[in-house]
């Protein structure tokens, strides 16, 4: 068992702790955050073992799941490595592209797995839709929540942008060209509501759209490629592909035909993939402990976490605060 600690017990690592103290890959030593009195009947009331000390904690493990606020994430894990521990830093991996990759350096010498925990990686529906995405022409995005207090530590495209940014470097397998963007701040002194337009080396064009002002949550992408269009719909963990194939000669009465301009007839069907409910951060903590184990390569890396961060800082860059 990998002996595990989390360091920050507030929402998030609340669940960090729970999920971790129920996985049999891991052995949960213990947590440390930095308010000793909530602290105290957290591990009271949950049989969890607090530390008033972080040195303390990070002698006792060999991982650790940092969820501080994000600009204490690059001080914790500098002090994290320099204890030997493998890391899972929740997103974004720090707040300057310089800290994200001396991170990248400072894990790879010590030989430490280091993962950024970008959990839209392991939503069911983006792992549905994975196999139908080919070189997609056209990407549009939305990620739109209510008004929370919590998370307002940064900026919209470092509170929610940077997941959909993570998926699109994925999803996109090319050399950014342009980069576009507006926004406002409404609520906050840093950018509330953003839109950025990325152009990729190879045609490829992406509007991504997030917002922590809305009344409603959205967290959608759709993208266009030659002969399909994918939905993956995030927030209600579904996939639906649309597809285009050459019209048989002979079509059934129900099969849906159109004729292009050009005079072709092309078929078009639907397709749902099959989706299975998992608890994403879960299948985070499994596929670090794998990671750790030497078994595969993290899905969600340092370098991963450091590009995703160098393409939000651009879009910030845009903008005029």
């Amino acid at each position: 068992m990998i002996r595990v600690g989390v360091i920050g017990a507030g929402h998030l690592g609340k669940i960090h702790l729970k999920l971790l103290a129920e996985n049999p890959k891991y052995d949960l030593i213990g947590f440390f955050d930095t308010n000793t009195e909530t602290s105290e009947v957290l591990a009271t009331n949950n049989d969890y073992r607090y530390y008033s000390s972080i040195d303390e904690l990070l002698s006792q493990i060999d991982a650790a799941c940092i969820v501080t606020p994000t600009p204490f994430h690059f001080e914790v894990a500098q002090k994290a490595i320099n204890h030997g521990v493998h890391l899972l830093i929740e997103k974004p991996i720090t707040t300057s592209v310089n800290q994200a990759y001396q991170l990248v350096e400072d894990a790879r010498e010590k030989n430490l797995i280091g993962v950024v925990g970008h959990v839209e990686r392991f939503n069911p529906a983006y792992s549905a839709a994975a196999s139908y995405i080919n070189e997609p022409k056209f990407i549009e995005i939305h990620r739109l929540a209510e008004f929370n207090p919590r998370g307002n530590d940064v900026s919209v495209i470092l509170d929610l942008m940077i997941h959909d940014i993570d998926i699109l470097l994925q999803m996109v397998k090319s050399k950014i060209t342009s980069i576009d963007a507006n926004g406002a701040a409404v609520v906050s002194s840093s950018p509330d509501i953003a839109s950025a337009r990325i152009a990729f080396e190879n045609g490829c064009v992406a509007n991504l759209t997030a917002s922590r002002i809305s009344l409603k949550n959205m967290r959608r992408t759709r993208l266009f490629q030659k002969d399909a269009y994918i939905t993956i719909d995030f927030l209600a963990k579904k996939t639906e592909v649309v597809r285009i194939k050459e019209a048989p000669e002979n079509p059934e009465p129900f099969d849906m035909i159109l004729q292009t301009a050009e005079g072709e007839k092309k078929q078009i069907y639907f397709e749902s993939p099959e989706t299975t409910e998992v608890n994403a951060i879960a299948e985070e903590h499994n596929d670090f402990a794998l990671a750790i184990e030497g078994s595969k390569d993290p899905n969600v890396s340092f370098e991963h976490g450091a590009k995703a961060l160098e393409v939000a800082q651009a879009i910030i860059d845009k903008l005029e605060f």
